[in-house]
């Protein structure tokens, strides 16, 4: 016959509920620095993107969805959508690459390996107008030294910067430069987490160096791996310094490099627009989160956590 047992919960003990503090306090910086500098910043700017600023920055009219209605019929907004997706594709995926081969390289034994991790790291930790200004000077079509090295095998000048054609992908490869190294430092500290047994097992089974890396590495380092991923989208979304000093709202190649956020600075500060420039932002906002929330479904399948 079965017997009827009583669970008696009690309060919690005085050493429980210290410890309870004391996390509260410890994560209570974050928690206040995600509400002050990100929660509450996106609900002013949904709350703005209804509005119509007035006249020199008040008396804010009411509009309702006709920022964006405005928005959705807008060309521009559409090529700085496409443009904004077009250089999230080429430039996270090369970064990823190239980052995670130069993480390998230098987590294994070579000489001087401390040297060449600061080298790959010193863009990353430079002023973005800083960089921006030497890779301008390096794409110039007259006396850049870009254009002086081609013309050495028989290439005439290329216009970097003005070429429609040509301009994201020279943005991209600044782009690609300056994040590399902070994707490789993440990957190296991923790598250095996996167990040396697992590689000696598989050497002593005759595990070349190549399957090694497709049986063992990925798979383990997949979840440093997921999130330099993600990151590095939510980054390459929101680019726009380097486009901001790179092209002008006048160059032939602004409609082809204008990115999302790019328009949102044009629309709040120049046009003096904030509530268009807000529906903008919503809009980058929303397509961040769909490709954020597709990902997260999608680690299920291939991010494997040990």
């Amino acid at each position: 016959m079965a017997k009827n047992i009583t669970v008696n919960v009690g309060k919690p003990s005085k050493r429980t509920i210290n410890e309870w503090k004391w996390a509260y306090f410890l994560v209570a910086p974050t928690i206040i620095g995600l509400i002050i500098l990100n929660i509450i910043p996106i609900i002013e700017t949904l709350y703005l993107s209804f509005f119509k600023s007035g006249d020199f920055g008040k008396g804010n009219i009411f509009v309702g969805l006709n920022n964006y209605k405005k928005m959705f019929e807008d060309v521009q907004v559409w090529y700085a959508v496409g443009n904004t997706l077009k250089y999230t594709i080429i430039v996270v995926p090369v970064t990823v690459i190239i980052a995670m081969v130069l993480a390998v390289l230098l987590n294994s034994k070579i000489k001087g390996k401390g040297i060449y991790r600061t080298i790959y790291f010193i863009p990353m930790v430079a002023a973005p107008a800083a960089i921006t200004m030497v890779w301008k000077w390096l794409y110039n079509n007259q006396f850049g030294l870009i254009n002086h090295m081609i013309s050495k095998i028989g290439i005439g000048p290329v216009d970097w910067i003005d070429n429609p054609n040509i301009a994201l992908y020279s943005i991209a490869i600044i782009g690609i430069w300056s994040t590399v190294g902070y994707s490789m430092v993440l990957l190296i500290a991923g790598l250095q987490e996996i167990p040396k047994d697992y590689y000696e097992a598989s050497s002593i089974d005759g595990a070349k160096p190549v399957r090694q890396f497709f049986n063992i590495t990925l798979p383990l380092v997949s979840p440093t791996l997921f999130f330099v991923v993600v990151t590095s989208i939510i980054q390459a979304m929101q680019v726009f310094d380097v486009i901001y000093m790179m092209i002008d709202v006048a160059s032939p190649a602004y409609d082809k490099t204008v990115s999302l956020v790019y328009l949102f600075y044009n629309s709040s500060f120049k046009y003096a627009d904030k509530g268009y420039g807000s529906a903008i932002v919503m809009l980058l906002l929303a397509i961040i989160m769909i490709i954020t929330v597709f990902q997260m479904k999608a680690q299920k399948k291939w991010v494997n956590y040990m």
